[in-house]
């Protein structure tokens, strides 16, 4: 994995971006990740960091999807707000799912309420960090 953590702020935004765009129009597909990529990814990017956690999402979609929402507290997938959802699923990916060199939870949580701050609604960042967080104290404890 690299270590220019510099464009990791970068990538995860994209990232971000990338896998709301695909849940709007229903396209996880490798061709529909080709398109983005073309498109709308710059040369500042961790391109190594942003392909791990895609696919770290891609191959783990279910069980990221079934931990928010249980963690949710009664909210179904369906009824979040697409943008909080992907920056959930974003950051789940890269702390409890990526291989090589994971993102730690707290630096992790701080980069996703940035981002539904400034991509959310006026309440995603709460949202996004009271769920995060339970995740956070349920796998540090699990760790233990």
């Amino acid at each position: 994995m690299s270590d220019n953590r510099t464009s990791r702020p970068s990538s995860r935004e994209a990232l971000m971006k990338m896998l709301f765009q695909m849940e709007i129009q229903g396209d996880f597909s490798e061709e529909a990740k080709q398109n983005f990529s073309e498109e709308f990814l710059g040369e500042d990017l961790d391109r190594q960091y942003f392909d791990a956690v895609f696919d770290a999402y891609i191959n783990n979609n279910n069980e990221i999807d079934d931990l928010i929402e249980s963690f949710s507290k009664g909210w179904k997938l369906e009824r979040l707000a697409k943008v909080d959802l992907t920056v959930l699923r974003v950051c789940i990916a890269e702390t409890l799912y990526l291989k090589e060199d994971p993102v730690p939870m707290s630096a992790a949580i701080n980069e996703a309420v940035r981002i539904a701050k400034i991509y959310g609604g006026k309440d995603s960042q709460r949202f996004v960090n009271g769920i995060l967080g339970r995740i956070s104290k349920e796998h540090v404890n699990a760790d233990k």
